[in-house]
């Protein structure tokens, strides 16, 4: 029995006429086109829960596209007419699975090294904190390239690879300016995109 899309309901599932291999589900439907749901190849999905049991269950996929609502089709009426469809990949059911450590697992788990606690490594400062240093050191105004060079000189801080660290500065002390008002620890000089310490 062949009809349109325009004449069935949104969440249909259909076969396209003349070529049954081709399934899908009519999602949305307007005057102009029909958004559809074809049905694509299935895969098999495993998840591996936090208790170390596995979850397994195939799943479609599928690719979302619009057609003429005049286009041909047959409806699938139950799933037993859906031959892209088969009971065991709606069942979703669970399958638990004992958790077994491969032995390059296992082998690469004790390889991992202990790491050092935290409080035994030095902190270093952050850049706007390294800068804050440097201007409170320093007797003129700075902009931003000549305090990241003078950080990097002091040993302080140094750019982790990045392009435009002077930039990012600038940003986190106007930014620091803006929003602490008066606590903040720079203030503006006279001299344009220059900065100094708060006295």
């Amino acid at each position: 029995m062949h009809s349109q899309l325009q004449f069935l309901k949104p969440g249909s599932r259909f076969r396209l006429a003349g070529m049954p291999e081709v399934t899908g589900e009519l999602l949305s439907l307007s005057d102009c086109s029909a958004t559809v749901r074809i049905d694509g190849g299935m895969r098999e999905i495993e998840i591996e829960n936090p208790d170390g049991t596995t979850r397994r269950f195939r799943a479609h996929r599928a690719t979302t596209t619009t057609w003429a609502p005049a286009t041909c089709v047959e409806p699938i009426l139950n799933r037993e007419d859906d031959a892209s469809s088969h009971p065991e990949e709606f069942d979703m059911a669970t399958k638990k699975t004992k958790k077994t450590k491969s032995p390059k697992a296992e082998s690469t788990a004790k390889a991992k090294k202990v790491q050092p606690s935290s409080d035994s490594k030095e902190k270093k400062p952050s850049a706007i904190d390294a800068a804050a240093q440097v201007l409170a050191a320093s007797k003129e105004p700075m902009n931003a390239k000549e305090m990241i060079d003078a950080m990097a000189a002091q040993g302080l801080w140094k750019s982790p690879g990045g392009k435009t660290p002077h930039a990012t500065l600038f940003s986190a002390i106007i930014r620091e300016i803006s929003s602490k008002g008066k606590d903040a620890r720079f203030v503006k000089s006279e001299v344009r995109g220059k900065f100094a310490a708060k006295s």
